[in-house]
């Protein structure tokens, strides 16, 4: 039979076994909620590395807990699929991210160089670097494969001018998280008092143009599905 302070200590580590699976838990959640939105999204969302350096050190706590385990045991394959389901959620994210800044490595630089030191990070340090290299590449090889082939007046290339762009006025489909009163639906018309706005009801879906969604989506009032 335990003692009173043994009981005690079991439960206060009942406690924080649970406190941590809670805190995965929610990670996981806005991991999933952060690759969705990146998956649909039309423009580069905020970076979410910190999720998903969150998630990597999960992965390396399972496995050191699976080494563990006895041969045979059950929980071996069930904790491998959720490893792998974690792992596809992480890859295909960061894939993601990476094909939107391969299509719009210029502009995405501009804003990264515009962003104040209080905004949120748009590239985590890998990816700010990659762009930077990926950006240099693509001007190296477009001018050794055409520019200098052209009359001199014609060597000179606006990046920014002719650079893509997101099509941010594309629609989505999206769920409303929690209810959000008078969004307005055309941004460009502030002014407007005609201007169209929507109430957004929590659990409805909606389709809308991205545009006028971006400060909901990067505040978690809705999300892409």
């Amino acid at each position: 039979m335990s003692t009173p302070d043994e009981s005690y200590e079991e439960q206060d580590e009942d406690s924080e076994e649970e406190e941590v699976e809670m805190t995965a838990a929610e990670a996981l959640a806005k991991l999933e909620e952060a690759w969705l939105n990146e998956k649909f999204a039309p423009d580069l969302l905020e970076s979410k590395s910190d999720l998903v350096d969150c998630m990597l050190e999960q992965i390396n706590q399972m496995e050191e807990n699976l080494r563990k385990c006895k041969k045979g045991d059950m929980r071996i394959l069930i904790h491998r699929m959720e490893i792998d389901r974690i792992r596809f959620i992480i890859s295909s994210y960061l894939r993601r991210r990476l094909e939107k800044i391969e299509m719009f490595h210029q502009e995405i630089l501009h804003r990264d160089s515009l962003r104040k030191e209080d905004d949120p990070l748009l590239l985590s340090e890998e990816e700010l670097r990659f762009a930077k290299d990926y950006a240099d590449g693509v001007q190296s090889h477009f001018k050794s494969l055409v520019l200098t082939h052209l009359p001199q007046n014609f060597q000179k290339l606006d990046r920014e001018k002719t650079a893509p762009k997101p099509d941010v006025d594309s629609y989505v489909f999206l769920k409303a998280n929690r209810d959000q009163d008078q969004v307005l639906i055309e941004p460009e018309l502030d002014d407007d008092p005609s201007a169209e706005v929507v109430d957004l009801v929590k659990d409805s879906q909606y389709i809308m143009r991205f545009r006028p969604l971006a400060p909901l989506v990067a505040d978690g009032t809705v999300s892409l599905i």
